[in-house]
């Protein structure tokens, strides 16, 4: 299993701690250290199952400085998730090829 985790958010490190929990110590990917790159973005649309719009942080201040809205083209999202991080919703689990948004931490269960 993967997490992108960004240890300064509560959520990721709930989500984190229900995995050790439960025996999996999983790839632990600090994402704003580095970024996942626009083919590793389409991925994990794919394995989430949402589009662009539904794993972007729009109470980030980058979402406005980056013009995005909910009308954004998933291409214009996925450019501005490269270049700020900080916009990628946290924390993603990653299972094979099923993904969870963390958010509850809860949702972890559904690949446990």
């Amino acid at each position: 299993m993967i997490i992108y985790h960004n240890p300064r958010c509560s959520k990721s490190r709930q989500a984190l701690a229900l995995l050790r929990e439960n025996g999996v110590e999983p790839q632990v990917s600090e994402y704003l250290k580095t970024p996942p790159d626009e083919a590793a973005l389409r991925d994990l649309l794919k394995k989430l199952g949402l589009c662009a719009h539904e794993i972007l942080r729009a109470k980030e201040d980058a979402y406005v400085s980056c013009g995005l809205s909910p009308e954004s083209s998933e291409a214009e999202i996925l450019t501005a998730i490269v270049a700020h991080p900080i916009l990628l919703e946290r924390p993603i689990i990653v299972k094979g090829n099923r993904a969870v948004i963390g958010r509850p931490p809860e949702n972890v269960r559904e690949l446990l």
